[in-house]
């Protein structure tokens, strides 16, 4: 009874920590919208997900053992790899351990049906745990939990109640922890932006949370380099692993001729792209009309059209919100915009953009952990004076937009492939417990 109570307490604390900081970043309203929104997807809504085909095996790759190991893998939700950067990479992370012959079940913290979303992990051969008559986490953990040797618990919400109720069920199951991307981070930066000390004080507490859920895993993964060092200097000795963003380069014939406008990627339900989008809106796309006035801003994100900004929006913007298929607009638009002035981890629009050949101007902090180096993979910029000087640059200079978009096809492969993934998963299972 001791140990039960304690997973509910711990539960209820996470979920009223993360409410306090929805309340203090969005307000009421914002999170209403959250709370009684629709259903994220549903059986007749297929995504348009990228290839459910398993890549290929390198034969240098160093992930292989004389058994298949079983994985279970936690989440919020089913990954939707069309609507979010998180899901892309959960989604291809799933793909890779596939393709390895490993078993793989998804068990998302969501019970309701994921329609579209499941079946396409389940044409994998994923095992998909969903529906309201799923038992609760205690008594299901009880039943099943010991018969996989690997389970990945993503964010340090779900983790700080679910790791210490895993490890007391199933000792012999190694624990991961993917913190997507260290949410303490990301908070502390938007305090700083927002100068709002309420919003400190929060971030402090999410960071003494985070760091308990880290200390607790057997093994935790990070995004990039720069978050695997801000974690083992805090918490030495802990087992951090780099399992970045995985990514497949695209082979595009759309040249620089072909292509005209502007691209923006992010959906409205992170705060971060919120404050990208209306700053990008504000001050830095009426920079740029005025030397390119027939140039597009096309906007594609979850909910976009639904911020003021938006609404408020000039001639030249184009919004698209959520589109099944990024494709076509990847081979449309010349240049790729990452205007966020605060966040954590890596950019998953900035991979995107890369991946297919667009170059890509953003802020030192949308590039960071990326290993990119300003004028030979992208340009950078931190004010919007000089990020609209450098996406006209990009825009007008037809050899400069050459040279960004192989050297960010050749990055993506360097740094965001599945072979780098693989190397990572390598090492996490070397722990061996």
């Amino acid at each position: 009874m001791p140990a039960l109570l304690s997973y509910h307490l711990r539960r209820l604390g996470s979920r009223l920590h993360r409410m306090r900081i929805a309340l203090r970043v969005s307000g009421w309203r914002a999170l209403l919208r959250r709370m009684f929104a629709p259903p994220l997807a549903t059986v007749d809504q297929a995504p348009a997900a990228p290839s459910s085909t398993l890549p290929a095996i390198a034969s240098d790759s160093g992930f292989s053992v004389s058994r298949p190991r079983r994985w279970l893998l936690i989440d919020v939700a089913v990954p939707r790899p069309d609507r979010d950067s998180g899901s892309l990479r959960a989604y291809n992370l799933i793909r890779l351990l596939r393709a390895e012959g490993d078993a793989v079940e998804f068990l998302p913290d969501r019970r309701e049906e994921a329609g579209g979303y499941a079946e396409a992990l389940r044409e994998m051969g994923v095992v998909v745990h969903q529906g309201r008559d799923r038992a609760p986490y205690p008594q299901w953990f009880a039943h099943h939990l010991a018969r996989f040797d690997m389970l990945v618990i993503s964010r340090y919400h779900l983790a700080e109640f679910l790791t210490p109720l895993a490890r007391r069920v199933a000792p012999e199951t190694c624990v991961i922890l993917d913190t997507v991307d260290l949410h303490h981070l990301r908070e502390q930066r938007e305090a700083e932006l927002r100068d709002d000390s309420t919003l400190r004080r929060l971030a402090r507490s999410t960071r003494r949370r985070e760091l308990a859920a880290v200390s607790a895993a057997h093994v935790v993964w990070v995004v990039s380099h720069v978050e695997r060092d801000l974690l083992q200097r805090a918490l030495p000795g802990v087992r951090v692993e780099v399992l970045p963003n995985i990514h497949e380069a695209v082979a595009t014939s759309a040249g620089f001729g072909s292509r005209q406008g502007l691209l923006f990627i992010g959906g409205a339900r992170h705060p971060p792209n919120v404050d990208a989008v209306d700053w990008l809106l504000g001050e830095i796309f009426p920079r740029i009309r005025l030397t390119l006035p027939d140039c597009a801003l096309h906007l594609v994100g979850e909910g976009l059209s639904r911020l003021p900004s938006v609404r408020r929006a000039g001639p030249g913007v184009v919004v698209h919100d959520h589109v099944p298929r990024l494709e076509p607009l990847l081979d449309a638009c010349r240049v790729g915009l990452a205007p966020l002035r605060y966040g954590a981890g890596v950019k998953g629009k900035m991979n995107i953009c890369m991946a297919h050949g667009m170059p890509v101007v953003a802020t030192t902090c949308a590039a960071e952990g990326m290993h990119l180096e300003h004028d030979g993979d992208v340009l950078l910029a931190d004010d919007a004076d000089a990020l609209a000087t450098a996406a006209i640059r990009a825009y007008q200079d037809q050899a400069l937009w050459q040279r960004l978009s192989a050297n960010g096809l050749r990055h993506v492969q360097q740094h965001f492939s599945f072979d780098v993934a693989r190397r990572a998963l390598a090492a996490t299972c070397a722990v061996g417990r």
